[in-house]
């Protein structure tokens, strides 16, 4: 496999400082791919032996997500797991009653839907509130030490840990129709829980803030077919700007995942501060052209853009050429390059790679036009 590699952690860290890399980052996430195609034994015959971080390698690609130091316990609850099959059955005994989920694993068993949730009606949320109440966070720094040095300079640590309360309720806890039904029906009830969640999550930022750790990622999966403008500048804008303003005073970074349908909420893309934005979708695969994103973004970093669907086989090579095209000059300094949001199991593998010979062109023509000028003057 390839030595030599870019420094892609010190590239990363320059972009969310407001700098210049000497480069275009390429941090396309391979993970589903590599591990579905390893599960099934139809990994193309050069990385039968391969590593994850090899498959990187070989492509000229950046790692993103490596780390999950965060460490989750409980005093007084007690959750017990049962797992049969494909499916998984959890259960959280509280001295308020009990709450019981149920995850169904796809044939592969590397990822999983909740298809029963643990809050079925609003008086259950109390039952939640004890649970997020009684959680103690700790941070495994021998876990995170151990994958930094496994890792290297292939990417920048950083994770994804609890949503946001009311985003948690939609898509954890209590699913999207219980979710709306109990804001109409109990909305006391619902915003009693985002209070007592939002203090208990204190504890948990706590943790986070006085850690290594550089960037942070919002994990919120924020879809205006999810969220309403209303709920967002209500609920969720006040979570994210107290969240914000304590992970930059601790001198850190953060960016939160938002995907699919994102036109009717683009006025709130810029209101909690954060330094960028995770996997928003554009056309054809999302509802937002590449200039509107840009345009509602500003100078915001933007991480990934490239639709998932333009490295499946019904796409060309030439559709994901030229939308990376596209998205370098309207983003670049403020990219971190990818797909939004990752490489389907379907998808070109090679096509990857050939992103990444076209990032290397681009390298060396404004390398080039750089020595050029320098040269003239």
């Amino acid at each position: 496999m390839k030595t030599n590699l870019p420094n892609w952690r010190e590239m990363i860290l320059a972009v969310f400082r407001g700098e210049t890399p000497p480069r275009v980052i390429w941090q396309p996430r391979l993970e589903y791919w590599f591990h579905v195609h390893k599960a099934e034994g139809t990994l193309p015959q050069r990385y039968r032996d391969a590593t994850l971080l090899d498959l990187y390698d070989d492509l000229g690609c950046s790692v993103r997500y490596f780390v999950e130091p965060l460490r989750v316990a409980y005093e007084k609850v007690k959750v017990l797991e049962e797992r049969t099959g494909d499916k998984l059955v959890r259960t959280w005994r509280t001295p308020l009653g009990d709450l019981r989920e149920v995850l169904h694993y796809n044939w592969y068993g590397i990822s999983s839907m909740v298809v029963e949730h643990r809050v079925k009606m609003p008086e259950d949320l109390r039952v939640l509130e004890y649970i997020r109440e009684d959680a103690t966070y700790t941070f495994d720094f021998e876990h995170y030490a151990a994958s930094v040095a496994r890792v290297g300079a292939r990417g920048v640590p950083q994770f994804y840990f609890q949503r946001s309360p009311l985003q948690s309720l939609i898509i954890e806890d209590m699913g999207l129709e219980t979710t709306v039904y109990a804001m109409a029906d109990r909305r006391d009830l619902i915003e009693h829980y985002i209070e007592a969640a939002t203090r208990a999550d204190d504890r948990m930022y706590q943790v986070l803030l006085s850690s290594p750790v550089p960037i942070f990622n919002l994990g919120e999966n924020i879809d205006a077919s999810l969220n309403s403008p209303d709920d967002l500048e209500r609920y969720h804008l006040p979570y994210y700007r107290r969240r914000t303003a304590q992970i930059k005073d601790a001198g850190k970074f953060c960016h939160i995942h938002m995907d699919g349908s994102l036109k009717g909420i683009l006025h709130c893309i810029r209101q909690a501060h954060w330094h960028g934005i995770e996997s928003p979708t554009p056309v054809p695969q999302g509802d937002v052209e590449l200039e509107e994103l840009k345009a509602a973004m500003g100078d915001l970093v933007l991480l990934d853009g490239i639709p998932a669907i333009y490295f499946m086989p019904n796409y060309s090579d030439n559709d994901a050429f030229e939308c990376a095209r596209k998205i370098i000059r309207l983003f670049h300094p403020h990219l971190v390059l990818g797909i939004s949001g990752s490489l389907p199991p379907e998808g070109d593998i090679e096509r990857v790679r050939l992103v990444s010979r076209l990032i290397e062109e681009e390298a060396v023509a404004a390398a080039t036009e750089a020595n050029r000028s320098a040269a003239h003057h």
